[in-house]
């Protein structure tokens, strides 16, 4: 699962605790008791995999070029 702290808080990740999840970037963690808990205590909240992947995804790959209509020759009599 994809959690992300709520904005001014830090918490610690499960059996490393002098790293830290922030407000500033979503995290992967393992669906465990402890994010679980962090999860209904308030302290994280879930982030949607897609639409962070949809985020990270080069504005040349979002923009969707128009094929250009090929030129019509006139047609012979």
């Amino acid at each position: 699962m994809t959690v992300k702290a709520v904005s001014g808080v830090r918490v610690p990740m499960e059996g490393m605790p002098r790293r830290h999840i922030t407000d500033a970037k979503p995290v992967a963690v393992p669906d465990a008791a402890y994010y679980r808990r962090r999860i209904a205590d308030g302290d994280l909240v879930l982030v949607d995999a897609k639409a962070i992947a949809e985020a990270e995804a080069p504005a040349e790959a979002k923009a969707v070029a128009a094929p250009e209509a090929a030129p019509q020759k006139p047609k012979e009599a």
